[in-house]
């Protein structure tokens, strides 16, 4: 007699939620939410350079980044100024109190991530990471797709830098 597996992708689903749920819960008792999480963290790590730039590593759409941004604007979080080059550019940047609060929420996120692997092992992790990155490929996901985090652990790259002509000669370098 075979016995019955549950569907991978519904265990991956219900997963998930339980997950999200608990690290929503963890930011939230520090005033956070995982869409405030993903901006101060992007803003913290330098990579966008304006707000469509955010919202793409946010993973969200101007409009709702707009939304976002005008709440933690309020709350006296970020700022936003148009860029001086082009003033179609809002340029948003944390404050003395965004930093704090990005502190609170590293810190919540730091925790909840040390309850989530409590028990793995290295090899747990590095197994785990590795079938999900396949079960995502399987769907078709980009090997371009990075997440909002990515780059954390790491300064994100320096722009390359473009040849320059030479004096005279019209030609680069």
């Amino acid at each position: 007699m075979q016995s019955f597996r549950s569907p991978v992708g519904l265990q991956l689903s219900q997963t998930a939620r339980v997950v999200s749920r608990a690290f929503d819960d963890a930011l939230d008792q520090v005033g956070g939410s995982l869409p405030v999480w993903l901006i101060l963290l992007n803003l913290k790590i330098g990579r966008p350079g304006n707000q469509r730039e955010l919202a793409e590593a946010v993973g969200v759409r101007e409009a709702t980044l707009t939304h976002h941004l005008n709440a933690l604007d309020t709350r006296g979080l970020i700022t936003r100024r148009r860029d001086t080059v082009n003033r179609r550019i809002h340029v948003v940047e944390l404050t003395q109190a965004g930093e704090e609060a990005f502190l609170r929420m590293r810190e919540a996120a730091l925790a909840f991530d040390r309850r989530l692997n409590d028990g793995l092992t290295d090899a747990d992790r590095d197994n785990l990471s590795g079938l999900l990155h396949r079960l995502a490929g399987n769907v078709g996901a980009g090997e371009n797709d990075s997440p909002p985090w990515a780059g954390l652990a790491e300064p994100p790259p320096k722009p390359a830098r473009r040849p320059t002509a030479a004096p005279g000669t019209g030609a680069a370098e």
